[in-house]
């Protein structure tokens, strides 16, 4: 009997069982081949997804450099525009001397020419004063008729008068100043009060508009 002949079924069951782990050796190999590729593949997306996350913290730190020098060019010139901010206070209390002396002093037509020569004085000192405030970008404020503000203006008390419409400044008591756009000190003012039934209106103040129409 030849060779062939002789294989028994047992022999026959281990040969499909060889023939079996072949081809899941092959599967295996196949697969291993396709899971290769896709490590190939993951490094490169993360590569790309690490780029784009390192650039937008990139611009985000490039933004709040831009921002921190912004700040830092501001905050020096506010320092250079605000720097005799105290100084130019105590200044202001020297223009109130000033001007009170002035006031005090009233008419001086009738007055000796020792007293006029002393107002001439006092009146050149203050002008020589509000000159030098304003060339350092100090500006008076003088709200005469003007509708009280309560950035600029403090309101020390309330008064009837006919020229003038409710909230509106009707006497300056102190003057106020800015000193480059920025509020120094408020001025002191009284504001209009009109009993009811005599305010008058907008159109009839100073300054107001008038109807030419007729």
């Amino acid at each position: 009997m030849s060779e062939t002949a002789k294989n028994t079924p047992e022999d026959l069951q281990d040969v499909n069982a060889a023939e079996e782990t072949a081809s899941e050796d092959v599967a295996a190999e196949a697969t291993g081949a396709e899971s290769e590729e896709v490590v190939i593949e993951d490094p490169i997306a993360a590569l790309q997804a690490e780029v784009a996350e390192l650039k937008d913290r990139l611009l985000r730190q490039a933004a709040e450099v831009e921002n921190t020098r912004r700040r830092a060019k501001k905050d020096v010139e506010d320092a250079g525009n605000y720097a005799i901010t105290k100084f130019a206070r105590d200044l202001l209390d020297v223009g109130d001397n000033l001007r009170r002396a002035l006031d005090a002093a009233g008419d001086t037509s009738q007055a000796d020419p020792a007293m006029k020569t002393l107002f001439e004085g006092v009146e050149m000192t203050e002008q020589a004063l509000q000159k030098a405030l304003e060339k350092n970008g100090i500006e008076k404020l003088e709200p005469l008729g003007e509708k009280l503000d309560p950035n600029h203006h403090q309101a020390v008390f309330e008064l009837p008068h006919p020229e003038y419409p409710d909230g509106h400044v009707a006497q300056v008591m102190q003057a106020g100043y800015v000193l480059k756009g920025r509020l120094l000190r408020p001025a002191m003012v009284g504001v209009t009060k009109n009993p009811a039934g005599s305010n008058p209106s907008k159109d009839d103040t100073p300054g107001g508009n008038v109807d030419t129409s007729a």
